[in-house]
């Protein structure tokens, strides 16, 4: 489990972020714009006075259960270990552990 203070961090960096998407997105949109350079230094300068936590590069991603912040599935928010347990304790229905031995052998066995 991850410590409090970190998830607690990613979830200002997220706030953070969600907040400035838009004064980001249309400063980017101005710098692409064919303008004069003194305009674009200009609107880059205001680009770069915004936070640095705003920018969504900096955000990590965790397990939204245990806050592990490697080896996350995107589509899930899951870490690599959860889908895992899961299936184990059965809370995913029709997971099964794979056996390739068993499969092996019962049709090896059946052709005989």
């Amino acid at each position: 489990m991850a410590k409090k203070s970190l998830i607690e961090k990613e979830k200002k960096k997220k706030k953070l972020v969600e907040k400035y998407d838009a004064t980001r997105q249309s400063l980017k949109r101005q710098i692409r714009m064919s303008l004069p350079i003194q305009d674009k230094l200009t609107i880059s300068r205001r680009l770069q006075a915004l936070p640095r936590n705003s920018a969504p590069v900096r955000l990590h991603s965790r397990c939204s259960l245990t806050g592990r912040p490697r080896s996350n599935y995107r589509d899930f928010g899951l870490s690599r270990h959860v889908p895992r347990e899961m299936a184990h304790t059965c809370v995913l229905p029709g997971v099964l552990k794979s056996s390739w031995q068993k499969k092996f052998f019962s049709t090896y066995l059946a052709n005989e």
